[in-house]
């Protein structure tokens, strides 16, 4: 328990003057993001509170921002479409059954996600490349400098356009004003938190000098929303009796249970590394996974979209002083006390506000550095880092950060399957030997294969490999068939300096090389296909 609570005391004024910023500012995302997915917004709060509260409390990273997220938004977007369908062409037609479909696909994407941290795969983060971490905050500050622009159209007649005239300096002006007290208020003092404090001015402006401005209110309403006012979020007992709804469409369910799945890991855990390296600490990436999985199915029990980690807002809380659990617990407190009691003042908040901490969010979400560095490092790792922020604006965070780790990994494949080499030399006896250097593996086999020459070799061959190491599977079957090559030709070989584990499934695909195999005390000593990423605590 105390391992839970230990960083509720590290600095309870910084966590709960951020955690009331971050609540300021999840109210129009989470609320935009339930519009994204065709949902009622309230769906959005109580899907961010739940998520924030429990990724706050059990989570791996204190300090790291849950709610509700557009990756997920958009996934979940079409199965809520065809629920909707099939509810309007029951014989017993069911509204909103699209929604209900979602907390039942919560469930799942729960349940994976839990057992993902289970079975300790939150380490893998630690295998995504640098250039990916940058083309991913790259790729994500201006998806979020995009969605705000979204914030300087309004609805005229049922048509949106954008702002125009008085309006729009209007909005760009309160947005610089908030820019601007965020800027300067650190280098007066760091105190108070500057979003906070930015907030407030740019509200009591606008309220007391009664300027008509776009509010949170006003959003919510032009977006078909009623308002913020709500209650509790309650037990869906209904779901469970909507199961044989799914009939015939399980394979939409379990599909998007996946990719939900998966495309909130990712986030979350690409978030914790980010936070990680913000704060030079480190998270637990399998116990988010247990936290996060915990909290999508609390959503689909009680009535919540869902959802992940937060970039945006994590990144606010982190900048505002907020390093605890407790800032992420005021985070998700507050904004259930919005909902609850505070409907009528927060409704009153400028967006420009809002927009102005975002735009401020993407100022130091975006690796400025990677325009210096871009012509200093390899043109492979150079072109990862803009496919990975080109696909996450173009697609989604999941296939971006899929996408780079794949070119990565070829590329890596590729330069070390080229470094394969094998140097010849003839003893006194007559026994030629080759001394193999570099990685043997999937990759290399064919350069390896090019090596040898069985059939002009002398009749005694020798193959070292004390300067090399079989990685996996496909250099195992080489050394196997080029040692058979010069068996069949009735020509004698030892392997030499070979792991015991190599030797061991050799022997068990070919009892017969015992007299082929060597054994030193110089053997090496090492693994092939196994997992030497250290446990983590």
């Amino acid at each position: 328990m105390r391992k839970i609570f230990h960083s509720f005391t590290f600095n309870p004024k910084n966590d709960v003057l951020s955690g009331l910023t971050v609540a300021l500012a999840l109210v129009p995302e989470a609320v935009a993001f339930a519009f994204v997915a065709g949902i009622d917004p309230l769906v959005g709060l109580y899907g961010a509170f739940m998520m924030g509260l429990i990724t706050a409390l059990f989570g791996g990273r204190p300090g790291m921002i849950s709610g509700a997220t557009g990756a997920m938004a958009v996934v979940m977007v079409h199965m809520i479409q065809q629920g909707n369908i099939v509810g309007e062409n029951l014989a017993n037609p069911v509204d909103n059954l699209g929604l209900q479909w979602l907390f039942i696909t919560l469930l799942i994407v729960g349940g994976i996600q839990i057992s993902a941290g289970v079975l300790r795969l939150g380490k893998f983060v630690r295998l995504i490349p640098h250039p990916v971490m940058m083309g991913f905050v790259n790729g994500l500050a201006i998806v979020i400098f995009l969605s705000q622009l979204g914030l300087f159209k309004e609805n005229v007649n049922g048509e949106v356009q954008w702002l125009q005239g008085a309006d729009l300096w209007t909005m760009i002006g309160f947005v610089g004003l908030t820019m601007g007290v965020m800027f300067g208020l650190p280098k007066l003092t760091k105190k108070i938190p500057a979003a906070l404090t930015a907030i407030i001015v740019v509200a009591a402006i606008t309220i007391l000098g009664g300027i008509d401005v776009s509010t949170v209110g006003s959003f919510i309403k032009n977006g078909g929303g009623e308002g913020l006012e709500g209650g509790l979020p309650t037990f869906q007992f209904q779901i469970f009796g909507l199961l044989d709804t799914l009939n015939g469409h399980w394979g939409l369910i379990i599909s998007t249970a996946f990719l939900l799945a998966a495309v909130g890991l990712i986030e979350s855990l690409m978030t914790l590394n980010l936070i990680d390296e913000m704060t030079d600490t480190r998270g637990s990436g399998n116990r988010e996974c247990v936290a996060q999985g915990g909290a999508n199915i609390l959503n689909g029990l009680f009535g919540g979209m869902g959802g992940c980690a937060m970039i945006g807002q994590s990144i606010i809380n982190i900048n505002s002083g907020g390093r605890g659990r407790l800032s992420g617990v005021v985070a998700a407190i507050a904004l259930l006390c919005f909902v609850l009691f505070g409907a009528p003042l927060i409704e009153q908040i400028p967006i420009a506000a809002l927009v102005g901490v975002m735009f401020m969010v993407v100022i130091g979400t975006f690796a400025w550095s990677s325009f210096r560095v871009i012509n200093k490092i390899p043109k492979s790792d150079a072109f990862v880092l803009v496919v990975v922020s080109a696909i996450t604006v173009w697609q989604d965070l999941a296939i971006a950060v899929l996408s780079g780790v794949v070119i990565s990994a070829l590329v890596f494949a590729w330069k070390n399957a080229t470094m394969i080499r094998a140097r010849k030399s003839i003893k006194e006896d007559g026994t030629k030997v080759y001394e193999i250097w570099g990685p043997l593996f999937f990759g290399s086999v064919q350069n390896f294969n090019q090596k040898f020459d069985a059939a002009t070799d002398p009749e005694k061959i020798e193959i070292d490999f004390i300067e090399s190491k079989v990685t996996d599977h496909s250099g195992i079957e080489a050394v196997r068939n080029i040692a058979n090559k010069y068996l069949d030709l009735g020509k004698s070989v030892k392997l030499t300096h070979l792991s015991p584990e190599c030797k061991k499934l050799l022997l068990k695909a070919n009892p017969g090389f015992e007299e082929v195999i060597e054994t030193s005390i110089d053997d090496p000593r090492y693994w092939v296909v196994t997992d030497l990423l250290d446990k983590e605590v």
